[in-house]
């Protein structure tokens, strides 16, 4: 087992933001939509553990979504 196996990472993607009240929030059930500020076409933001590293598109991957890294950002040092 290499030293890389034992590091985690999590990565998140950002599709899109919005701003709602909280009790909106509460109410929502299963299969609720919650309206984005962003198109499909716009990129997304690719964060590994709570940090920016890069920027993507959404691409279909057959039934499932995947995403593509178009830009790397580097760090401001």
């Amino acid at each position: 087992m290499s030293v890389f196996d034992k590091i985690e990472v999590e990565v998140s993607v950002v599709i899109g933001r919005t701003h709602m009240p909280v009790r909106h929030l509460l109410k929502m059930g299963r299969g609720a939509v919650i309206d984005l500020d962003a198109k499909h076409q716009d990129p997304v933001w690719i964060y590994a553990n709570q940090e920016l590293i890069a920027r993507g598109e959404i691409v279909l991957v057959g039934d499932r979504i995947g995403v593509t890294v178009t830009e790397r950002v580097r760090r401001a040092e």
